[in-house]
Order: C-alpha cells, then sequence, then structure tokens
C-alpha cells in the first residue's frame, strides 16, 4: 500500500470517526459552534436565549475600556421582566476564590497554618473523617484531601441540605476517596470545613472577614452571603429543565452582581487584593479563575492577560445531563472571541 492510499485511508477513518462523534453530541451545542460569529457581544447573548437559556448577563471590562454590561432574556419568566445586567445571582463555587483568598490573609497574619491539619483545627471530627489527623488546609484548598464530596451523595440536589451540620452528616464516617495528597477531586466539602475552621479561629462568622478584607476594600457593595442579607426581586431567576418552579427562593450560598465579581477577580490576577507577601501565598495554594454551578445559575468568571479583560457570564439555566454547563463554555469562548477582535 502506498503511503497516498494510507494517508486517504487515514482520512476517511477520521471523517468517519468525526460524523459517528457527532451522534452522541447534542445538536443544540454542535449548532452553538458552528453558527457563524455575531459582529456583537448583544447579538451573541440574544443568540444564546435562543439555544435555550431564559436569561444570560455579561460583563466585560477591559482595561483600556469603561466596563461594558450586557443581558439577554429574563430576570423573571414568570412576570415577564426582561434580564437586567446589574441584578444579583447565585455564583455558586466561584465562592472558593473569595475563602481561599480569606484562607491566604489569615495565613499571612500567623492565625492559620497550611501545614496543619483539620483533626488539629476540628478535633471532633478524628475518627469521623478519615485521615483527619494527615489532611492540612493546604490541600483541603487544593482539593487534595480524598474528602468525599457531599454534593455528589444520591439524589442530593432533589432535596439539597440548607444547613452545614447536615451537608457535613452526608459524608463522616464515609470511606475517603484517596489517600491525602495521593489524588484530585473536586469537594465541596473542603470548603465547608475551610468556613468552619475560620469561624472558629476569626470567633465569629467568617464572611464578616470576607466583608472587611476583600468586600470594604474593594467598596463591592452588592456581594452577599445569602438570600437573607438581599431584596429577592434584585435576585436573577434561575430554572432547571424539567423542573417547574423558579428556583430563586432556594438557599444556595453567595450571591453577587457580575460588576462585583468582575471587579473581584481583575483585584485577585493584577494583586491589589493582596497586602505585601500574601499573593506568593495565594498562587501556592489555588487559582485565578472560577465556573460555579447550583441548579439554575451557572457562572464563568475569567481574567484574560493576553488582552488585559474581565469576562464574566452568568447563566439562569441549567438541566439534568448538564448540556447547558457545556453550552455556556461555548458562548462564553464566543463571546470571548469578539472581545478578542475589536481589541
Amino acid at each position: 500500500m502506498t503511503k497516498k492510499n494510507i494517508k486517504r485511508i487515514t482520512q476517511i477513518a477520521l471523517l468517519v470517526g468525526t460524523v459517528v462523534s457527532l451522534f452522541f453530541v447534542p445538536w443544540i451545542l454542535v449548532k452553538a459552534w458552528i453558527l457563524p460569529l455575531p459582529d456583537t457581544i448583544q447579538e451573541q447573548l440574544d443568540e444564546a436565549v435562543d439555544l435555550g437559556f431564559d436569561g444570560i448577563i455579561v460583563y466585560v471590562d477591559e482595561a483600556s475600556n469603561p466596563p461594558g454590561f450586557y443581558a439577554a432574556g429574563w430576570h423573571d419568566r414568570n412576570n415577564k421582566i426582561p434580564a437586567n445586567p446589574k441584578a444579583l445571582f447565585k455564583i455558586g463555587s466561584i465562592n472558593k476564590l473569595y475563602t481561599a483568598v480569606a484562607i491566604t490573609k489569615l495565613v499571612h497574619d500567623g492565625r492559620l497554618s497550611l501545614d496543619k491539619t483539620l483533626a488539629y483545627y476540628l478535633p471532633e471530627l478524628k475518627g469521623k473523617i478519615e485521615y483527619a489527623d494527615k489532611i492540612t488546609i493546604r490541600l483541603m484548598v487544593q482539593h487534595r484531601s480524598g474528602i468525599p464530596n457531599y454534593t455528589d451523595t444520591p439524589n442530593y440536589w432533589a432535596h439539597p441540605k440548607e444547613n452545614n451540620t447536615e451537608k457535613l452528616e452526608l459524608i463522616l464516617d464515609k470511606p475517603a476517596d484517596f489517600k491525602p495528597d495521593e489524588s484530585y477531586e473536586y469537594s465541596n466539602t473542603n470548603y465547608l470545613l475551610l468556613s468552619k475552621i475560620m469561624d472558629n479561629v476569626l470567633g465569629y462568622d467568617h464572611f464578616q472577614f470576607i466583608q472587611k478584607e476583600i468586600l470594604d476594600r474593594l467598596q463591592l457593595k452588592h456581594t452577599y452571603p445569602s438570600l437573607k442579607k438581599v431584596n429577592i426581586d434584585s435576585v436573577m431567576s434561575g430554572y432547571h429543565v424539567g423542573h417547574p418552579l423558579d428556583l430563586k427562593t432556594d438557599k444556595q450560598g453567595m450571591l453577587a452582581s457580575a460588576e462585583d465579581v468582575g471587579i473581584f477577580i481583575r483585584a485577585l490576577n493584577d494583586g491589589t487584593l493582596f497586602d505585601e507577601g500574601e499573593q506568593a501565598i495565594y498562587s501556592s495554594i489555588y487559582k485565578y479563575e472560577h465556573k460555579g454551578w447550583v441548579p439554575g445559575y451557572q457562572s464563568i468568571a475569567k481574567y484574560h492577560k493576553e488582552i488585559d479583560a474581565v469576562v464574566i457570564q452568568f447563566t439562569s439555566t441549567t438541566d439534568p445531563k448538564l448540556y447547558n454547563w457545556n453550552l455556556a463554555d461555548i458562548v462564553y469562548g464566543r463571546i470571548l472571541k469578539i472581545v478578542k477582535k475589536r481589541n
């Protein structure tokens, strides 16, 4: 067989493989990927709504331009209230960035040690969480503890717990997913425990520390620890495919405006959030961007160094198979292309 024939057969095999693989990819994702790129961010948001999101908010902070605020779809679908780019949104796991910054500042102040263990700070958990005497603060921050993720317990999101004690009880006396520092597995339990440790060390709710050391420092007026602290009408509605109700009133952690998250992400990345010596600690333990997911709410928060721009995206529709998680990534990537084109 000649090299030309081998090359031709290889090309056919790749084409067949691509065609076959498309049968296993939801066509809505294929469509989102192949549509011509719009000229403007607003057009891309309108397209995202056409693809299935009930609402979408985008905030763009380019260093050379005033911040851009964009929205499409519904703030409240039932009451036909249009999306508001300054609405509050449940930011899900983006809150881990705030926790990691707080841990950094407490470590720098000598009030916490990255190398002391879970059993040292919460001795009551020794024997209830495997390897509690070997799991350090550092490993919890980095998701290298092996502690099971309470949100992975069967049917968790069908009946989510609102109380941290109940959340923790879901994984007590369960075997570790792996020995400390032998692997990586994302676990919300790590950050639940870190919050509890901070509460104990501080002697008060750790969000007060976040308020003083992060929010007040950056003059962020639209970031909150929970629904208890906000006017519910200012919160964007959230929807989950197959679930008939608006999920806005479900208590699922921190809320913020896209602008507040954007200001925080820039300060996190350019170092203005840190005092001398703190950024080196932070860089050694955690990352500078994050995504968030709770039922009805997806978020992406990133700084793009190559264009010196922060892009925040909130989308208000989730689904059981996480197709919308991938769809949000595609939409975000297209928005980023539009931003890059105009730079």
